[in-house]
């Protein structure tokens, strides 16, 4: 009967545990419930990576080089192609490998590397290396000539070549001579400049557009021209009130300059143009004549009204041509400007002069008249509101002058009159009969390319305008003023 007891015992014991299980089932399932949640959040959060210090800036992270393509060396000496609109990259050490641009060669005009880091200007081989330990090898070399015009194979050979490589080993880099706080901007004065035209589109309106947002800067220079810098050093001191650097001193000194911060290569939009919708700091070409307002101590930012209080003519300026593309009746032009209540004055505006000069002679006139040509640059100096009129040569060559002046002109803020000469009033006439391509379907000729353009229609032509039909410009010119 003892086990018989035995066995009613153990029963009773057992009932009573399942009795105490259901009892505490709820807070079990908790306990289960918590330790599932936590055995996820782990698994989940090794798969993630390491987690981002908020207090990191982008320019504090160390950079690494990616794979990309190029126009470019490799360290083994192995070319690699660029392909149009390819961007390279390179990966910071952030555990996501956010990716960030080095170089952009997507632009049709412009080559542009944009570099963070520790960066070493390396003058004797025209080099800027990015110093970058966490990548643990040497990536390509990449070459970009600073000038924008990269299309032209003419102007792109007289710009040097500069190197952009990153480096692991930062004992086998250069060693700083000078370190730098503030940004480097890179750019070349070789290619066309010397032309005004050219002065201004491939470089000082690039260069505004490149600098500005940095507040101050290390202006890096290739191909110096000690002329050329002496004649828009007010321009350059408004970009950055520290010695400019020039690479082929550098180079000869034995100087490795430093930064945190380099751009090689300017920033650039159409001729003549900063387009706003493409800059990141909604930047436009008010801006950029506001500038030259203030680097140059312009003193007008309104033209004059005709009948003003002051009783003063509003004054007009002939820019005078020499060699080709001349207004052969200028003196005749000068009178019907005069009789429609223009003050006048003709200048050929000598390119030599320091642009401080030209820029507070410009400043003083309410209308510009030109012939197609660089001359009409000058127009950057006019007070806002004023007008300018560009006579276009013979030759379907309306889509030239509209891109070249035109549209660079209303986004100045002037007012601006396109002024396009018959058969009549070119020297053509003279030199082919009426019934020749030339007159009779003149754009047809624009596939046998630009060099036969720049000989047939810029450089062999003078002009002579029908002064009723061109006295009614310099009349609209004149109201223009008065609104």
């Amino acid at each position: 009967m003892k086990g018989c007891g035995a066995v009613k015992q153990w029963g009773s014991w057992l009932q009573l545990r399942r009795l105490d299980w259901h009892r505490s089932r709820p807070v079990m399932s908790v306990v289960v419930g918590c330790f599932f949640f936590f055995f996820l959040f782990v698994l989940l959060s090794s798969r993630h990576g390491a987690t981002v210090d908020p207090n990191i800036r982008g320019d504090d992270i160390p950079l690494q080089q990616g794979a990309s393509h190029g126009h470019k060396q490799q360290s083994n000496g192995m070319a690699v192609t660029q392909r149009p609109g390819d961007i390279t990259t390179r990966a910071d050490s952030v555990g996501h490998q956010r990716r960030q641009p080095l170089c952009d060669f997507s632009d049709r005009r412009t080559d542009v590397c944009d570099l963070t880091g520790d960066i070493r200007m390396d003058a004797n081989a025209s080099a800027f290396i990015v110093v970058d330990q966490v990548g643990g090898a040497n990536g390509p070399a990449y070459k970009v000539r600073p000038y924008p015009r990269k299309g032209d194979a003419t102007s792109m050979g007289r710009v040097t070549e500069i190197t952009v490589r990153t480096a692991a080993d930062a004992g086998a880099a250069p060693r700083c001579t000078a370190t730098h706080a503030e940004p480097a901007v890179v750019f070349s004065i070789g290619g066309y400049t010397g032309n005004l035209f050219h002065d201004f589109t491939d470089v000082i309106i690039p260069l505004y557009n490149t600098a500005r947002r940095y507040g101050d800067v290390r202006l890096v220079v290739t191909d110096a021209a000690p002329r050329w810098l002496a004649k828009y050093g007010a321009l350059l001191r408004g970009l950055s009130r520290h010695a400019l650097i020039d690479l082929a001193r550098a180079a000869t000194a034995g100087e490795v300059h430093c930064f945190r911060h380099a751009v090689v290569g300017l920033r650039a939009h159409r001729e003549l143009m900063i387009e706003r919708e493409r800059s990141p700091d909604g930047v436009g070409m008010p801006d950029f004549t506001r500038f030259l307002r203030r680097a140059l101590s312009l003193p007008r930012d309104a033209p004059t009204r005709p009948g003003g209080a002051t009783g003063s003519k509003p004054r007009l300026l002939i820019i005078s041509r020499r060699g080709t593309r001349l207004l052969l009746n200028t003196e005749a032009v000068v009178r019907a400007a005069e009789e429609v209540g223009f003050e006048v004055a003709v200048n050929e505006l000598d390119v030599a002069i320091d642009i401080v000069q030209v820029g507070r002679l410009i400043n003083s006139f309410d209308a510009l008249v030109g012939v197609h040509g660089a001359g009409l640059t000058n127009m950057v100096f006019l007070p806002p509101g004023a007008t300018t009129v560009q006579i276009v040569p013979w030759g379907g060559l309306q889509w030239l002058a509209r891109m070249d002046f035109g549209d660079p002109a209303e986004a100045m803020g002037l007012r601006y009159i396109q002024y396009e000469i018959a058969v009549h009033e070119s020297s053509l006439k003279d030199k082919y009969p009426r019934d020749h391509e030339i007159f009779t379907n003149p754009t047809a000729l624009h596939k046998k390319g630009f060099e036969f353009m720049r000989h047939t229609f810029l450089n062999g032509q003078d002009i002579t305008v029908d002064i009723n039909r061109f006295r009614a410009v310099l009349l609209q010119a004149l109201q223009n003023l008065a609104q």
